[in-house]
């Protein structure tokens, strides 16, 4: 048991530990590269055909840093939910007499899907009825005698009370007699029956689940270290792994609270109609924007490399009419996607070698095969 509960944080410090080896390696191949090209400088000096074969051009394909809007997506995962996705329970207890619906039917607001046995409220209903007829009748005769100036005042308020009491009561009657009935809160189907005839229903017991799809939102849990980054309004986009569907939506409201039990906060996101079936509960992946930037230099991600002195890339350089390899280290941002923001280390214009710049190593001579006016185009080849 011991053994099983340590092998998932084994198996995370494996990666860990892999990942630090990959970037010990790439700065060392990046060391041994400026090795072998001093090396062979120093032997071209020495040997001339040895230098003629080294100054063969490197062949490179290279597009124009430039300023472009730039953003970040952060991945996280929500569920359709219904504001209108209920379980009723009865108001009172009672033997369920009928069920009147079926699971799966559409329903419609106000119509009665379980009745309750009420007759003891029905037969109270019937004699309250008899005793406010005769207090009706009581009340009538006194209050003339009483226009009359015949009887007392207190004789007339007596039966006015008795009269107004009896009024009250069946009032109350017929409210515990609609409690006894089951009715649907607004239009929608029939999901789940718990209710079955014969048994006793109490308050608080579900007896019908009722869905209505007319009020769908979608609902995530976000880590309270993204606090700041997303306000209503802000466009998201919405994957549906179930139907392999997307759609492009924004952000109705962010939870101001921090839940204290996983330390997240609720965003909400529209969910217009679609064209496609959606259900409550369903799981969707929701790609929120966190970071926008108007202009940014950014480059494809796979060709900074790392040396000893920190990141870097190539560029050309034209000296003298001779188009050499030159390595920029850079400092960089954000990365998403395909692209890292560079934030110091490029002015704009440089050309940076694309295809090719495996083969790089500082102060070789290059060739340039083809142009590309942005990284974009690039990261997207």
């Amino acid at each position: 048991m011991a053994v099983a509960c340590s092998a998932p944080a084994d198996k995370s410090t494996d990666l860990e530990a892999k990942k630090k080896q990959l970037e010990q390696a790439q700065v060392e191949l990046a060391g041994l590269k400026d090795k072998i090209a001093a090396l062979e400088k120093e032997i071209g000096e020495a040997d001339p055909t040895f230098a003629q074969q080294l100054n063969k051009a490197i062949l490179v394909t290279t597009f124009v840093a430039e300023k472009k809007p730039f953003e970040h997506k952060v991945e996280v995962r929500g569920s359709v939910e219904s504001r209108k996705n209920i379980l009723i329970s009865a108001q009172t207890g009672g033997e369920i007499q009928k069920v009147h619906v079926r699971e799966g039917q559409n329903v419609s607001k106000g119509q009665v899907l379980v009745s309750l046995n009420a007759d003891i409220i029905r037969n109270s209903i019937a004699e309250l009825k008899t005793a406010l007829e005769l207090a009706n009748s009581v009340y009538e005769k006194q209050a003339r005698l009483w226009e009359q100036k015949i009887g007392t005042e207190l004789q007339y308020l007596q039966a006015k009370n008795n009269k107004e009491s009896l009024e009250r009561r069946l009032n109350t009657a017929y409210s515990q007699l609609d409690q006894a009935i089951v009715k649907a809160p607004f239009s929608g189907t029939i999901d789940q029956l718990p209710a079955r005839e014969g048994e006793v229903a109490a308050p608080g017991v579900p007896l019908v689940r009722i869905v209505s799809l007319d009020d769908t939102y979608i609902k995530a849990d976000v880590s309270e270290r993204f606090i700041g980054k997303f306000k209503a309004g802000d466009p998201v986009e919405v994957y549906f792994p179930s139907q392999d569907k997307r759609l492009n939506t924004k952000i109705a409201s962010v939870s101001q609270v921090i839940n204290a039990e996983n330390r997240t906060f609720v965003v909400e996101v529209q969910l217009p109609r679609v064209d496609f079936t959606v259900k409550p509960n369903q799981v969707v992946v929701l790609n929120l924007r966190d970071f926008m930037s108007a202009a940014t230099l950014a480059v494809p991600t796979r060709i900074i490399q790392k040396d000893e002195d920190g990141q870097f890339i190539f560029t050309v350089d034209d000296r003298e009419g001779r188009l050499l390899a030159k390595k920029v280290h850079i400092t960089t941002g954000i990365t998403s996607m395909t692209e890292t923001e560079v934030v110091a280390g490029l002015t704009g214009n440089e050309q940076i070698v694309d295809q090719g710049y495996r083969d790089l190593t500082e102060g070789v001579e290059v060739e340039i095969f083809g142009s590309k006016k942005n990284s974009k185009e690039v990261a997207n080849k």
